[in-house]
Formats: structure tokens, C-alpha cells, sequence
């Protein structure tokens, strides 16, 4: 048996390793890498093999860094079929055609923006710019309405002035094709992946669906295990059970185990500080009248939020603001956490279910689906709390509401999960809070959202304890507390950083670990 890394190998996103015998080919998720726009869609766009020759594939969990390439290799020969849980089924049923539907409109705005700048410069004014009345109607030409592109138009002016257009990754077709593909496994329950292999999942605790994946191969002592942690959630968070710990004896011997470090060389706030410090931000905000704006996950952190900030105001601690989820994905994923209970943690029951009550919804909550009513959301000046897409502010709604909100110092960007290198959101996040460390001296820093620049005045603030990572204590508790035996480990899943200080510390405690690099191939 062979493993060789292709994804997320020295850095965070992309998660991708293959599992290859004799006779069969198993995929390890399909992620997609996330960062600068260039370079990530340069990454996504080549393959590192022929998705024909794959026998089948596992998905860890639903998130687009491990889930987002599926629809290229369905569209390229995959005729196999992609096992996880049925909660990933379901909320994969989202999250793939919403990222195709961002890919085309990524890719039509960019084509929009290529047409707009050719046709200008045919229609120089005698200062040599366009003139503001030959603008509005360049996009009155190129558009359907105020608010959606033309994209036939624009089509045919790229071809017809041999334009360099962009095609996007893959389309909402390519996405719901690759859904046909998915078969969803409880927990627990072993399936056979190949000719003499078998998967079973176990519980991940990192969001709704996750697991971690037990691969055994051959029979009696002969038998291999390869275990794929997947991305390890944290102990003690509400919703969602605890990462497992009996693996049912599949653990007993693990040949290797492919670990993540998302925070291998960093430490949380603890589980239990979370709903005091959210307190605190959202009344701190409240009194000076401001906003509090979230960039999350639609899927986990979202709904976390929702039930934290349920809990204070049953409790009456924050003043009972509007809570605005703004984001479509976000809507429909908390659709799906309602339709999966089983997997619901003992005090979810006891606090909401049990009274009859849903965690994700209260009197408060409003869920904005269409664009206009996010564009006057954009605008409100009363306070309230608003809950968009994406976590890291690369795209989606949220980059709208930052470029109305970032400027007063009232408001607050409240970080509540992990940000990559080269992310607008990292880039809040480190000059945001050196800002506030300097006592905010002198000049605010400056940030470019959609190709503009804004002073970031507003108050940056981070959360830790909302991360869906378990940091680097808590993924050591994850392999000593277990009944693993595990031979050897691969560190995978991390900045290079991250995955070399947690190799170091697994070393410090006993274990074989090493950091593979991209490519690289172990065998068993």
C-alpha cells in the first residue's frame, strides 16, 4: 500500500492524498486550495492524475477545502463513488453548487470588468478618459439590469474583440453531476471502498458530518490500517459530540496516521470563555451604537454562533439586537443541522430540544436571501449583528458589508475562526489588532476591498475559543486518550510552521512523526 500527498501538504487548504494497492486507487478528499486568487486558481485548475483511474473516494467533510474539486474530477473520468456521512451528503447538496455558482460569477465579473475597460478605451474623451456618460453606457450595455451581468454579451464582445477571457472552475451542471455520485454511511458502520478494503467513520467533532476515516487493508495479520484524522474538532463545544475516542478495535494497530495541524503550534481560549467574551464584544459594540460584523463559515461557525447568541438572549445578558444571517449557503446549511439531531450532542438536547425549542432559531434571527434586501442590510445604521459569508472575506456578501461598515470606529469585525496567509481576512485580522495594540495611533491601516481602498477603523477583535480546530493540546489529547496504537504519523493540514512545531511536539511524546512534502509517497 502506497499514500502519496497531493493537497494540503505544508500548508492549510487543498486536502488531497491518494491510498493506492495493486488493484485499487482510493482518493482522500478533494479540497480546494483557497488564498490569492491567481494562485489558488492556478493550483485548482491541474490535477496531479487522471481522475479515471480512481476506484473510489472518501470525504472527510463537507468544507470547500477538502470537498471543493470533486466536480473536476467527475467532469474528468471519476466513475466511482464518493463515501461519507449522510449529513455531508446533505450539506455537500449545498456547498458544491455554491461554489460553482461563485466560480461563475467570479469569472463573469472578471470578464465584465475586460469588456468594460476595451470598450472604454475605444471611446476616449479629449482629456483621454472616458467620459461618465460614455461609462454608464458601457454598463448599461453590458448588463441585464442595476444589478446582473450580462454574460452573453460579454460573451460575444470577448470573442469578438479576441479578448482573454476567463472560464471558471467548474459550472453549477458540473456540480450537480458530481452529487450523483455521493453515498452517505452512518457512523460506526464499515463499507467495503475496494477489493479488500474497508472504510468506517468515526466521529471528528469539528462541524455537522465530520469523521475521521478508518482504512483497513487485507485480512488477519496481514491487515494494514491507514486512519485520516480528517480535521479534529475541539472537546466540550456545544452542538456537536466530542471527537471519538473508542475506535471499535478497527485502531488497534495503525500503520500510519494522517494528522492535521491547522494549530499545531498554537493554544485556544478555553471552550468555557467563549459566551463570556462574546458578551462582552456585543455589549461593548451595542453601547457605542455600533454594528457587529462576523465573517463566518456558512457551515459550523454559523450555526454556532446562532445558538451561542440564542443562549444570551434567552438569558436576557445583551441587549436583543436584529441577528442578520446573511447568506443563502448559511440559511440552507442551518436547514441541514435541523434535520440532523442523532448527531447532536447530549446538552443540545437538554438545553433546546427537549423544550420544544430550535437552537438556530429564535424571535430575533432573520435569514436575507435576496441580493436587494442584503444591499439595504448593507446600509442600516442602527445596530445589529450581521452573520455572512466567507470566513476568510475572499468573497460572498461580507466584502460589501466591510466596505460600508469598515471605516467607523462604532463598529466591530468580530474574527471567529481561522484565517489563511494572503486572505483579506488574515490581513484584517494582523493590522486590525496591531491597530488596537498601538492604542490606535496615528493613522488607521488601509485595506483594498474589491479593488478599493478603505481605513480600517473599526474595531478588530478575535475570538479563539469559536475555532472548529482543536488546537495543538487538544489534537494530542485526541491520539493519547484514544485506543490507537499508531506506528507512525503524517503531519499534514498545516501552514509549514504549524505542521513542523506539531511534528516536534509529537516527537517530545513519544511518537514517530514526520512532515511530508507535496508529492512525496510513504509506503506501508
Amino acid at each position: 500500500m502506497h499514500i502519496t500527498f497531493y493537497g494540503a501538504v505544508r500548508e492549510v487548504t487543498g486536502s488531497m492524498h491518494l491510498l493506492s494497492t495493486d488493484q485499487d486507487r482510493i482518493l482522500l478528499d478533494c479540497g480546494m486550495y483557497q488564498g490569492r486568487r491567481k494562485t489558488a486558481a492556478e493550483k485548482n485548475r491541474v490535477l496531479p492524475f487522471d481522475p479515471g483511474i480512481l476506484t473510489n473516494m472518501v470525504l472527510s467533510h463537507a468544507h470547500i477545502d477538502h470537498s471543493g474539486r470533486i466536480p473536476l474530477i467527475t467532469r474528468n473520468g471519476f466513475n466511482g463513488r464518493i463515501y461519507c456521512t449522510r449529513a455531508t451528503v446533505d450539506a455537500c447538496g449545498y456547498m458544491l453548487p455554491d461554489s460553482a455558482h461563485i466560480q461563475e460569477s467570479d469569472a463573469e465579473y472578471l470578464n465584465y470588468k475586460t469588456v468594460r475597460s476595451a470598450l472604454s478605451q475605444m471611446r476616449p474623451g479629449e482629456d483621454g478618459h472616458t467620459s461618465k456618460r460614455d461609462l454608464k453606457d458601457i454598463k448599461r450595455l453590458l448588463k441585464k439590469n442595476k444589478h446582473r451581468l450580462n454574460a452573453e454579451v460579454i460573451g460575444e464582445y470577448i470573442k469578438r474583440f479576441h479578448l482573454e477571457g476567463v472560464e471558471p472552475l467548474y459550472t453549477a451542471a458540473d456540480a450537480d453531476q458530481a452529487l450523483k455520485a455521493f453515498e452517505g454511511i452512518p457512523y460506526r458502520s464499515p463499507v467495503t471502498i475496494g477489493n479488500n478494503i474497508t472504510c468506517t467513520l468515526f466521529e471528528a467533532g469539528h462541524i455537522l458530518g465530520s469523521a475521521v476515516v478508518m482504512i483497513r487493508f487485507g485480512d488477519g495479520g496481514n491487515a494494514r490500517t491507514v486512519c485520516f484524522s480528517g480535521d479534529i474538532g475541539r472537546y466540550g463545544k456545544p452542538i456537536l459530540r466530542d471527537p471519538a475516542s473508542d475506535f471499535d478495535g478497527l485502531g488497534s494497530d495503525v500503520d500510519l496516521m494522517i494528522m492535521e495541524s491547522t494549530y499545531g503550534n498554537r493554544d485556544h481560549e478555553p471552550v468555557i470563555d467563549l459566551r463570556p467574551r462574546l458578551k462582552q464584544v456585543l455589549n461593548e459594540t451595542f453601547d457605542q451604537g455600533g454594528t457587529v460584523l462576523i465573517p463566518s463559515f456558512a457551515y459550523g461557525r454559523t450555526q454556532e454562533l446562532l445558538y451561542v447568541i440564542h443562549e444570551l438572549y434567552g438569558a436576557g445578558e445583551v441587549p436583543r439586537m436584529p441577528v442578520y444571517v446573511d447568506s443563502p449557503l448559511a440559511t440552507n446549511i442551518t436547514k441541514v443541522f435541523g434535520e440532523h439531531p442523532e448527531v447532536f450532542d447530549q446538552e443540545t438536547h437538554e438545553t433546546f430540544l427537549q423544550q420544544g425549542k430550535n437552537p438556530f432559531a429564535f424571535r430575533q434571527v432573520q435569514f436575507t436571501e435576496s441580493v436587494e434586501a442584503s444591499m439595504a442590510l448593507m446600509r442600516e445604521e442602527k445596530p445589529h449583528i450581521v452573520i455572512s459569508a466567507s470566513g476568510m472575506c475572499e468573497a460572498g456578501r461580507i466584502l460589501h458589508h466591510l466596505r460600508y461598515k469598515i471605516h467607523h470606529p462604532r463598529n466591530t469585525i468580530l474574527i471567529v475562526g481561522y484565517m489563511a496567509n494572503h486572505t483579506l481576512g488574515r490581513r484584517i485580522l494582523d493590522q486590525g489588532t496591531a491597530y488596537e495594540a498601538s492604542g490606535r495611533k496615528g493613522d488607521p491601516p488601509i485595506v483594498k476591498i474589491l479593488n478599493k481602498e478603505y481605513p480600517l477603523k473599526a474595531r478588530v477583535v478575535k475570538i479563539g475559543g469559536f475555532s472548529a480546530h482543536g488546537d495543538r493540546n487538544e489534537m494530542l489529547r485526541f491520539l493519547k486518550q484514544s485506543n490507537l496504537k499508531i506506528k507512525r504519523i503524517a503531519v499534514v493540514h498545516g501552514e509549514e510552521d504549524q505542521s513542523l512545531a506539531f511534528a516536534d511536539r509529537l516527537k517530545s511524546n513519544g511518537f514517530d512523526a514526520m512532515v511530508p512534502r507535496v508529492g512525496q509517497s510513504l509506503t506501508i
